[in-house]
């Protein structure tokens, strides 16, 4: 009986957690969204007062563009997996959008060099805030992206304890939500820096 009581508790628990995660994640996605159309606005209004500087954007940002998409196709893979309990495909998929994510990470840091070598600065006498929008708002992307790698790793750690198949999928969905939602996010600034620099 005390057995019965513990698995409907533990049940109840759990139906408990999957009402509040996924409403958690469309409330924290609704407020980056917010977070970064301010930012988009805030340069569209300081570009109309002059004294704003032209250049092209890193050809790294365009690579990152599409690692962002691959990471996308990559982390979908992890969870069609996971629904056909497949325990081997879906870790493959989890460690491959991980490395999607590392790299993604880097090309970032290498468009940063890039614009450096072309003389963009964040701050200081020669910056101009077309550069320095440009790095505030992609410092902030990567900033969101690294809460998404954590929970990536937090993912692919109960993924190799096996936790994971066609009946237990929310920790997956979750993180695959807020892969996908990040990876859009950047396409979307890409495109604005596109238009806007």
């Amino acid at each position: 009986m005390e057995d019965q009581f513990t698995l409907s508790e533990k049940d109840f628990q759990e139906e408990k957690r999957k009402k509040v995660m996924k409403p958690l994640l469309w409330f924290g996605m609704a407020s980056i969204v917010m977070l970064f159309a301010g930012f988009t606005s805030a340069v569209i209004v300081r570009k109309g007062d002059g004294q704003w500087l032209q250049y092209e954007l890193p050809s790294m940002f365009l690579v990152s563009s599409i690692i962002a998409v691959i990471s996308s196709i990559l982390i979908f893979g992890a969870l069609m997996a996971a629904k056909k309990n497949n325990q081997q495909l879906l870790k493959t998929f989890l460690w491959l959008t991980l490395a999607a994510g590392l790299a993604f990470v880097y090309s970032q840091f290498a468009g940063f060099g890039q614009l450096v070598d072309n003389e963009i600065f964040l701050t200081g006498p020669s910056s101009n805030p077309s550069g320095s929008f440009v790095y505030i708002i992609a410092g902030l992307h990567l900033l969101h992206l690294a809460g998404g790698i954590i929970a990536l790793g937090i993912v692919i750690f109960n993924a190799m304890k096996g936790r994971y198949n066609s009946e237990n999928l929310l920790g997956l969905q979750v993180c695959s939500a807020y892969w996908h939602f990040m990876g859009a996010m950047w396409i979307y600034l890409y495109v604005f820096f596109r238009m806007i620099i």
